[in-house]
């Protein structure tokens, strides 16, 4: 247990924050003593992972868990499927490339994605027509408050577009400790129709692709357009996508022709990408904050020092002019703490 410990390498936006108290743990046993110790002394929790969906705007007065349980199991299910279970504190991408060098397919379409495996359920992870949902058989999770380890199945999670229980009623009662997957072995589903996917595929002249081809054009699509965490502070994609009526999009189909959106029933899926790139923000700077110079999506640390406060500001000027213009509130897809 450490003190007045700085978050900065604990988060993939570089923010400077600390945490009052901090711990890494490797067991659940840690975990439940670490959960014991800020309880007996009524304190916050702040778990993170791969530090990818979190922006700190302040000081963090609790204690600040480091979730690294390992390990990665296996459990064959018929000749075509099989259950692979990753700990909660894997790598995403690791994880993804574990299985695809097993040629487990499922995972392939989220590539490159930062972050954990124990945070990908949270909520409701998608990339390029697959979502965690997809392939979600159960998660285990520790109950904070009685420190009893349960068994979310798929109906339990009630997962939605980028949301789950673990967003909404069970926000803060849980921990995730590992999750369960149902792969393919053989007859894999392979999905190219969303996205960039068949483009980059036709580049690399790729003209029945594997798993791993799939894999690889979504990696090259993300590398082009997405910064790396690891060279310039983001979270990757600060907003949702928002959904709104059919009657309202095709009111803003008359006034913005251009307007992408993708139905769904009696909703359309509208990129807030577009919308935002609309209100001029596509690489516009403030500051020490900005928007990617080729994904408006995605806000930067552009110099290094911002603060939290300041990523969030430039958020909340980027919400209230897509509001303006379009009639339409975004929604942080980031957690704010």
């Amino acid at each position: 247990m450490q003190s007045n410990f700085s978050l900065k390498p604990y988060n993939t936006f570089g923010v400077e924050a600390t945490a009052k108290y901090f711990t890494e743990i490797a067991t659940i046993e840690e975990l439940k003593e670490a959960i014991r110790f800020a309880t007996s002394h009524s304190l916050p929790i702040l778990f993170l992972g791969g530090g990818s969906n979190v922006l700190l705007t302040k000081e963090f007065e609790g204690l600040a868990i480091q979730i690294n349980l390992k390990g990665i199991t296996e459990e064959v299910v018929d000749e075509n499927h099989i259950l692979v279970t990753a700990n909660s504190g894997e790598n995403w991408h690791e994880f993804v490339m574990y299985s695809l060098n097993k040629n487990y397919g499922g995972l392939e379409n989220l590539s490159l994605i930062p972050g954990n495996v124990g945070t990908s359920p949270m909520q409701n992870i998608g990339a390029y027509g697959t979502e965690i949902k997809d392939i979600f058989v159960s998660c285990t999770v520790l109950n904070l408050e009685t420190l009893e380890i349960e068994i979310f199945d798929l109906e339990t999670c009630r997962f939605g577009y980028r949301d789950s229980i673990f967003k909404q009623e069970g926000k803060g009662k849980y921990v995730i400790l590992d999750v369960t997957f149902r792969l393919t072995r053989r007859d894999h589903m392979i999905k190219t129709e969303y996205g960039a996917i068949k483009t980059e595929l036709e580049k690399l002249h790729i003209e029945k692709p594997t798993i791993q081809d799939v894999s690889k054009a979504v990696i090259h699509i993300r590398q082009s357009k997405l910064p790396d965490p690891k060279v310039i502070g983001n979270a990757g994609s600060f907003f949702k996508n928002p959904t709104i009526p059919i009657i309202q999009f095709e009111d803003l189909k008359i006034k913005f022709p251009t307007i992408q959106g993708y139905p769904n029933e009696d909703m359309v899926k509208v990129p807030a990408g577009w919308l935002i790139e609309q209100c001029g923000w596509k690489g516009k700077q403030i500051g020490n904050v900005a928007s990617h110079a080729l994904q408006s999506l995605v806000i930067i640390n552009a110099t290094g020092n911002a603060t939290g406060k300041e990523i969030f500001d430039f958020s909340t000027q980027i919400i209230d002019s897509v509001k303006e213009k379009f009639g339409i509130e975004l929604e942080r897809e980031v957690n704010i703490i």
